[in-house]
């Protein structure tokens, strides 16, 4: 019964699922942890860094940690291709207010910014949910 309701981020199904939604909480269910830690004079952030496979080069790189402007990062969890997009959105955006007023954009407006990014995604036919969630 399912199937006829999870093609359509807008279709409810009877019971008043969005199965395109749940699944995309799934995905971020599933991925490593991520934590943040709120000090004196900083924030301290982490993310877990899951092996799948023995055969992939755990190199330097990791794929959970961005950064977004000269003082702000970003920790995700989720599906890492939907974080690379919306990274790049929040690197855009923190560059275009860089520019317009000559300071770093708040965080509250750049996560306000990226929320909205995201909610849209739910709402409009053609789009799935992005399967990410972050710490900024």
């Amino acid at each position: 019964m399912a199937r006829r309701y999870d093609s359509r981020t807008t279709t409810f199904s009877p019971e008043g699922r969005l199965y395109q939604v749940e699944y995309a909480m799934d995905a971020i269910n599933m991925a490593g942890a991520t934590v943040g830690v709120l000090a004196k004079d900083g924030v301290i952030l982490a993310g877990e860094k899951k092996t799948t496979s023995k055969l992939l080069d755990q190199g330097k790189q990791h794929e959970k940690l961005f950064q977004i402007d000269e003082y702000t990062f970003s920790a995700v969890a989720g599906i890492t291709s939907d974080a690379n997009v919306l990274v790049n959105k929040l690197r855009v955006t923190a560059a275009q207010h860089a520019y317009t007023y000559g300071e770093s954009m708040p965080v509250e407006q750049l996560v306000t910014s990226i929320c909205n990014v995201k909610q849209g995604y739910t709402q409009f036919g053609g789009l799935r949910p992005f399967g990410v969630s972050f710490l900024i």
